[in-house]
This record gives C-alpha cells, structure tokens and sequence, in this order.
C-alpha cells in the first residue's frame, strides 16, 4: 500500500539515508550552504529602518555571497579557534530512521574517511581547562588555601595541620603536567621535619636534588623529640620478663632522652639556606615531665658573642611547647635575632607553670614591633577550687597583668590574644598606657580567662565556675573594665572576653562578652548597659533577656532550671541570674 500523496512533497527525497555515511553528509553540506546563503542574502536585503523602509530589494539573482565580510572573532571569545562552517558532523549514534534495519550488512559503520586519523585533533583535553577551573578541583580534594600572609585574626597557625592523606592525593600528580605542578604545591606548601641531624641532612639532600620544589615550601614544621628509642638486648629479648615501667608510663629499656637532636643554629641555618619563600615558622619543643631544654647552640660556650642564622623570610613563629624552647630572657633574645622580620607570634604551654609566668613577664617588657601576638599559658579550660600553689608564688613577685598590658600597648599591636589568668587591671593599664598615643592601631582583643586574680579573704573564695559568685563578680569588673577602655581604645572594632569550662553542667551558661560589628552580647547589667551607651553610643545588645529558663522545684525540694537555650549559644545572660546557681540548683537537660 502506498502513502497518499502530498502536494507538498511531490517531489522525491534530495537526500537518500541508505547511501553511505560519506556521501550523505556532502548532500548534507551542500544543502545546507545553499539555505544559508538564500538566508543571507534576505538578511542583506532587509530594510535598515522597520517604521520606514528604504529602498526597494534587489533581486535575489544580485546578491553574491562574495558581498558579505564576516565579521572578526573578538579576542575576549574564549574559543581559540573559529568554527569553520563546512565542518563534518560527526554523530556517535545511529539515527532512529536507522534502527529499522538492524540486521542490514554495514548498518550504522561509518568510512574509513570519516574517522580522525591519529594526527586530527579530537578535542580538547584537561590541560585546556582554564588555571582557575584546575585550583577548583585542587581545592575541593585538598580544602581551600589560607595565605601565610593573611591579616585576618581568625587564622590560627598553632592549630595549622597538614592535609591528612598526602599520600593519598599524591598520585593525582600522574594525572597530567598540569596537576603534576598545582599538587606538588600543596603538598610542600606545609612541611614537617623531625629536628635531628639525621633528617636535617636527609631533607636537604632532597630539596638539592629537587630544587624545583624548596620555593613550594611556605610552612614548616620542626619538632624536637624528648623520647629516643634504645635499640638493644632488652628491647629484642625473647624472655619472659616484663619490663620496668615508670611513672611516666614509659621503659626504661626502650626509651631515654634524645641525644642525636640538632640545636636552634643548625635548624635556624637549615630553613634560611633551603627554602627562600618560607614565611611561617613552627617550633614544637615537645612536653614530658622533667623534658630536656632544646639546645640554642652547637656549641654551648659562655661568655663569647654569637649570632643566629638569620632567616629574612619569616613572617610567623609558632611557638608549641613553649617551655622547653623559651626559659630565660636569653633564649627570647636568641630566636628573636633570627627573625628580624617577624610579624606574628603565636605561643603556647603544654602545661602551667610558675617560671612560664616569671618568665614571659620579663619577656613581654622587652621592645618589640610585633603587629600580632598570641600567648595562651594555661589552655586546659576547667574550673578550679581555689588558687594553685604554682599561681601564688607569682603573685607575690609579679603581677602579671599589668605586664601583659605593656605588651598589648606596643606602638605596631593590631591583634592580641591572651588565654590565662586575668583581671580588671589589665584593661585599666592598657587604656593608660594609649591615652597619649595619636593613632592607635590595636584592632582587635581576644581574652580568654582560665581565672580572674584577685585578693581574697580564704583559700575558697578564689574558685572559678558558673557557681562561684566570687568568680562572677570579678568577671563583671574584667567585663566593665574593658567597655570602659573602648573610650581610649577608640580602635579596637573587636572584644571578646569569654570563660571556658568543659567541664560545666550547662556550657551555653559559661559567661562571656563580645563586641563585634556594631553588636554587643553575652553577660549584662544595669552598669554594662548605661557604660557601653556612653563610650559607644552606636553599639546596641542583640537581645536583654532576663532570666536563663524556667524555674521550677524537683522532689527533694532543689530548685531547677530549664534553658531556653540547650544547645544554641545563649545572647543575652543576665549576671544577677548567677546567684541561682550559687545554692547547688539542680540543670535539666530534657529541654
């Protein structure tokens, strides 16, 4: 039976799908450049003005192709290459006209004219991409890069890790040139190198064997072990005899103290001749009981003059372990002229101690032009009963606060952060110490109380918690004496005093105070209010609330409260609310 026929299709079929590939797609061309050019020529024909038409059309038999100039391709387009018009359509499927005769003989083979030889050009591949598509995929594998060079006081280098699976990632280096170069960047962006001798010269026969990748080095690593494995007859023996065990937890057998470790000199002369873009610096001295002193020279030789390596480059120390690095005035000295361009330094304790006070006041009194500085000396965040013995004993040769606050006043500080025994003195100082300097940088104050100091009557009045109201009234003094400095400190844009317990029942309750673009939250009072409208009339509290949750009675008679805020950080925390929790109130946790 054959289909009716159509006015419209009388004619037969121009272009047969049975012919081989080759030829229909030249049918296909040429019929295509004839419509484009039928369609040209209306395009250039066509009046310039739509309201007016000009003058009449010219015959379609007038119009060549050859009166058309194509316009140049911008040099913005992102293609590299024009798309010639007269290219061959290449389908990778058969058409659906096609699936009808599955079982012909060369069904749906292309020519071997049509496929690309080995010298044609498929298309693009992943070293085309764009820089900045590879840094995308780079980043989202390794995590996004923080630049040493970075003012932002929310950078914490003493907690900077290197990626976990370096190894791992590794081996994306196969996948092209292109990604060979962007890993090996990330990968010795961050270095960590064990400070002995053995491996100081291990890494710089590396690095002189690889030159190419010293300048990837931005941060590096040194440790200095406190442990050295003893490898002999104990350590192998077959014998049923357990070994001696210490106090420490640790074999006499198997462990002493290191004695292959390299000094500060030889690490300081290391780092300056091998890596010429390193600008961040950590220092780990390690921590055990009775832990040796990390050794400043190659020589220890009294009473002669000695300079350090000097290392131009470095912007940032990191300082963990501080003691074992850091015990006397000297040893400040002797890193300090090793950097003669340091910016930022971060520095912690593994563990409280009365010389890290002593000490670091005699350090903080010294002339510095450092712009950042971060010092945390007690950082174990739990509450205490009373004093410690350590803590007496520096009270009655320092008080510590006012030193800190000679720190904080120097002429470069713009960022100072402080975790430790703190009081009210220390802003009243600071505010003294820059009410005649013109142009202030300080921008920014992170205080983070392990204890506020203060005279008391007995030994347990000087507790600390939410449950303490000693505790709570000289927080509120510390508070108010830091709104009261923002009238000196006319640039600070940023303060945080907080408290920190892990330990507490309710931790959302652990009192603290921020000011931050304008915002104010955390503790309050009648007092705090009326000062910090008078000192910065624009500040404004996110939210007064005037209690912390229900209250209501258990079954023995205990009071309990209920927070509005399980979970959530609390805004507003009103300190005459504490006096609640002064009488051992029961804390629900059903909310």
């Amino acid at each position: 039976m054959t289909p009716p026929s159509d006015p419209m299709h009388s004619e037969p079929l121009t272009l047969d799908t049975r012919l081989p590939r080759a030829e229909r797609d030249q049918s296909l061309q040429e019929e295509e450049e004839g419509r484009a050019t039928v369609e040209l020529a209306n395009i250039m024909t066509t009046a310039s003005n739509p309201v007016s038409p000009g003058s009449s059309s010219p015959p379609l038999d007038q119009v060549g192709l050859q009166d058309f100039i194509p316009p140049t391709r911008p040099s913005s387009t992102p293609f590299p290459h024009a798309d010639p018009r007269n290219a061959t359509m290449r389908r990778a499927t058969c058409p659906a006209e096609d699936l009808m005769d599955l079982d012909e003989p060369g069904h749906c083979q292309p020519s071997s004219g049509a496929l690309p030889g080995p010298s044609q050009s498929v298309g693009v591949n992943l070293n085309h991409l764009p820089a900045e598509i590879h840094e995308c995929i780079l980043d989202h594998l390794f995590g996004f890069r923080i630049s040493p060079a970075s003012k932002s006081s929310i950078v914490r280098w003493g907690t900077a890790l290197r990626h976990s699976r370096r190894r791992e990632l590794s081996e994306l280096s196969l996948v092209s040139s292109v990604w060979r170069i962007l890993i090996q960047e990330r990968l010795y962006r961050h270095i960590k190198l064990k400070a002995t001798i053995e491996s100081l010269r291990g890494s710089f026969s590396w690095f002189c064997q690889n030159p190419h990748l010293r300048c990837y080095v931005k941060h590096i690593e040194v440790w200095f072990p406190v442990f050295q494995p003893k490898y002999g007859p104990l350590a192998v023996s077959n014998t049923n005899v357990l070994p001696t065990v210490t106090a420490d937890g640790l074999t006499n057998a198997t462990y002493l103290l290191p004695g292959n470790n390299c000094s500060l000199e030889e690490a300081f002369y290391f780092v300056a001749e091998t890596f010429p873009e390193v600008s961040v610096l950590t220092l780990e001295g390690g921590e055990r009981k009775k832990a040796p002193k990390v050794r400043h020279w190659i020589r220890e030789e009294r009473g002669q003059l000695r300079a350090m390596p000097k290392v131009e480059t470095i912007r940032t120390l990191i300082c963990k372990g501080q003691w074992n690095l850091i015990r006397s005035l000297q040893d400040w000295e002797a890193i300090m002229s090793a950097l003669p361009n340091l910016q930022e330094w971060h520095g912690s304790y593994s563990k409280p101690k009365s010389k890290s006070y002593l000490t670091m006041a005699e350090v903080l009194g010294q002339p510095m032009s450092l712009s950042t500085l971060n010092l945390c000396i007690e950082g174990d965040y739990r509450r205490e009963l009373s004093f410690p013995h350590y803590f007496n004993k520096v009270r009655t040769k320092v008080h510590f606060c006012s030193t800190l606050a000679q720190a904080a006043a120097l002429p470069s500080m713009e960022h100072f952060s402080y975790t430790g025994r703190v009081c009210k003195q220390f802003f009243i100082d600071l505010a003294h110490r820059l009410k005649d300097i013109r142009n202030p940088r300080l921008k920014s104050i992170d205080i983070t109380v392990k204890n506020c100091c203060r005279n008391v009557a007995h030994w347990n009045e000087s507790g600390s918690g939410i449950t303490d109201m000693f505790f709570i009234k000289a927080f509120e003094a510390l508070v108010l004496a830091g709104i009261r400095s923002l009238e000196k400190l006319t640039s600070v844009k940023y303060l945080r005093i907080r408290y920190v317990d892990l330990d507490s029942p309710v931790p959302p309750l652990n009192p603290y105070f921020q000011l931050r673009n304008g915002w104010a939250s955390g503790v309050w009072s009648e007092v705090i209010v009326s000062e910090l409208n008078r000192v910065r009339p624009s500040v404004r509290f996110e939210e007064l609330s005037e209690s912390f949750g229900e209250v209501g009675y258990s079954k023995d008679g205990r009071m309990v409260i209920n927070p509005d805020f399980p979970r959530a950080r609390a805004l507003s925390l009103k300190l005459s609310n504490y006096r609640l929790l002064s009488g051992g109130i029961s804390i629900s946790h059903s909310v």
